[in-house]
């Protein structure tokens, strides 16, 4: 069975730049996608994504927000913050909120592919 990744962000060819590299480096995911922290809470619960790749600045609800309601719903959400740089002090807050790793936009495909593969534990092959 593939593993269902959710990816939030309100800009859509983010999302779309994500898969591809997700894509290229053969992971095999299914996608599931929002576009603020609402949507993302609300796709979270209907879909149980093993990973969520999300943004810190959305509109409705920021991805900070989104993390700390989502760990309530599932304590073992798996996800991966992002933000431009720049951002620095929100990394701190998005750890805290419980996050697991964050990467800096604009996405570099080999920290992307690297930082999923330890929140998924899948680097043991």
């Amino acid at each position: 069975m593939s593993m269902k990744v959710l990816l939030v962000d309100d800009a859509a060819f983010v999302r779309m730049s994500l898969k591809k590299i997700l894509d290229d480096a053969a992971f095999g995911f299914e996608y599931v996608e929002a576009g603020d922290g609402e949507e993302a809470i609300e796709k979270y619960k209907l879909y149980s994504p093993d990973l969520v790749i999300m943004d810190i600045t959305m509109p409705k609800m920021d991805g900070i927000a989104a993390v700390g309601r989502i760990k309530e719903i599932d304590d073992n959400a798996r996800i991966i913050m992002c933000s431009s740089m720049g951002y620095q002090e929100k990394v701190v807050d998005a750890i805290t909120a419980g996050a697991k790793d964050f990467i800096i936009k604009p996405y570099e495909a080999e920290k992307v592919i690297k930082s999923v593969k330890a929140v998924l534990k899948l680097d043991k092959e």
